[in-house]
């Protein structure tokens, strides 16, 4: 008896060592363990992070950070997350400054957790794409000029080659998120992964949902929902609201001449800009904003320069590109193997995207998405002046009338903690619109909890909890 008590105490302990120094019992590439990164706090599940060579004879690589779940990581699925841009980086945006399991502490020398990550409910992986963007890299310059199918292709290359990294997750479910103009690099790639399903004979992508947050879908739509927003809020006065109204015409806006209007529209609209640009974040109407040449000063000098504004640090973009630009940090990354000639940044400053994609009606690939009965959930944060809900929610509407769906659950509030989450609508059992109240372009950034709440019941196929009766006291 003493004997078993004792070996189940060394069993428990090998297992404990196991945990301690990463050789856990997901099969990851050894080559890519991150041990542990400057300034942060134990944490009890592994994190890789390393490069995907796309292209050998170009010499193009896309740069990975990949988290596993925080427990029972073996059984949980794969989350791939993607931010948009074009040209921003899915690393510094969603990995450290929305739902990964760590933000840069104020004085962006370390880190600290976030206790409402992803990775609560699924393992996470984050891809700096296209090549150009953070440390993804080519050696043939012209691999810099890049465009919707291209970047789509890549991504397809990078999943095959990482699943080799990581033979494990070949079978596990996958699911595609993202925000922004991932909902053109998530619609687009999930279309490229059906195609490869459809041609290959042996493996094929285990896809078990897509949710995309703020997306751009179709920019005629979605810009002309700009200003109704900023009306809406009281941005902007009812007299250059109703010249835009009256006088612009966004069947014909692009990204390459968004302004090929009428000489009156082209006033409201620039009128519209100034009174609200230079004075609120478009991103959050409600968030303070951060002066970036001030904070970076402060850092330097070694100052704690965490700003908050309802409850959400309003400085760590300026925080992530300090601590990101550290040598040691970049260096515990396995990053920037080639010493690329320019600082990490969010946003590329190198990269020459196709600007006329911005102009592809996504609807008809989100079509087939869901003909394929692949969940579908198109999620808003309802404080977001950039995408804003107005438009999202009209297109979704639109997409379930292409698909004769009938709506399922009809629109109503959806609850986190006995408060309101949000609203949500949900069609034919497969295509969902949900906002996040309270939340930005960013959702998770400005709403964790319940950005959390959002994504673990799509993932676990449960619908949002809705409250018939709020006990109210007294």
């Amino acid at each position: 008896m003493e004997e078993s008590a004792l070996l189940v105490l060394a069993k428990l302990g090998f297992l404990w060592w196991l945990m301690i120094f990463g050789v856990g019992i997901i099969k990851g590439c050894p080559d890519d363990l991150v041990v542990k990164l400057p300034g942060q706090p134990w944490v009890p599940f592994k994190q890789y992070a390393g490069y995907v060579d796309v292209d050998e004879n170009a010499g193009r690589s896309l740069f990975y950070y990949f988290v596993e779940a925080e427990k029972d990581a073996q059984n949980q699925p794969l989350t791939l997350w993607l931010n948009g841009g074009p040209g921003c980086s899915s690393v510094g945006g969603g990995a450290f400054t929305e739902l990964g399991p760590f933000f840069p502490r104020g004085d962006a020398r370390g880190l600290r957790r976030n206790s409402k990550s992803w990775n609560k409910a699924s393992n996470l992986l984050f891809v700096e794409s296209p090549a150009g963007v953070g440390w993804s890299y080519s050696n043939t310059t012209t691999d810099y000029v890049r465009g919707d199918d291209l970047t789509a292709q890549d991504l397809l290359t990078f999943l095959l080659n990482w699943y080799e990294k990581f033979p494990d997750f070949k079978s596990r479910s996958l699911f595609l998120t993202g925000e922004s103009y991932a909902g053109h690099y998530i619609p687009q790639l999930t279309n490229v992964l059906l195609d490869y399903n459809e041609q290959s004979k042996g493996f094929k992508f285990n896809i078990k949902g897509v949710a995309i947050g703020n997306p751009l879908l179709n920019l005629d739509k979605d810009s002309s929902s700009i200003y109704e927003f900023f009306w809406s809020h009281g941005m902007i006065s009812d007299e250059v609201s109703q010249t835009i109204a009256n006088e612009c015409n966004f069947n014909d806006y692009t990204f390459v001449s968004p302004h090929n209007e009428s000489e009156s529209c082209n006033k409201a609209l620039n009128d519209a800009n100034k009174i609200v640009g230079d004075y609120v974040n478009p991103y959050d109407v409600i968030l303070d904003v951060c002066y970036p040449s001030i904070v970076q000063q402060e850092l330097r000098l070694r100052k704690v320069v965490t700003k908050m504004s309802v409850g959400v640090d309003v400085c760590m973009s300026s925080e992530r590109r300090f601590y990101f630009n550290l040598p040691e940090v970049q260096q515990a990354l396995h990053a920037n193997r080639t010493n690329l000639p320019y600082q990490w940044s969010m946003c590329s400053d190198i990269l020459q995207y196709h600007e006329e994609d911005g102009d592809r009606d996504m609807l008809p690939i989100l079509k087939r998405i869901v003909e394929n009965k692949i969940p579908l959930l198109i999620f808003s944060g309802d404080q977001d002046s950039v995408v804003p809900l107005i438009g999202s929610r009209s297109l979704v509407l639109q997409l379930a009338k292409d698909l004769n769906f009938q709506t399922t659950v009809p629109y109503g509030a959806w609850f986190h903690r006995n408060q309101v989450g949000g609203w949500y609508i949900e069609y034919g059992n497969l295509l969902t619109f949900a906002t996040v109240r309270g939340a930005s372009h960013m959702v998770p950034y400005a709403q964790p909890a319940r950005a959390l709440h959002l994504f673990s019941s799509f993932i676990r196929g449960k619908r949002l909890p809705g409250r018939s009766h709020i006990p109210i006291d007294g």
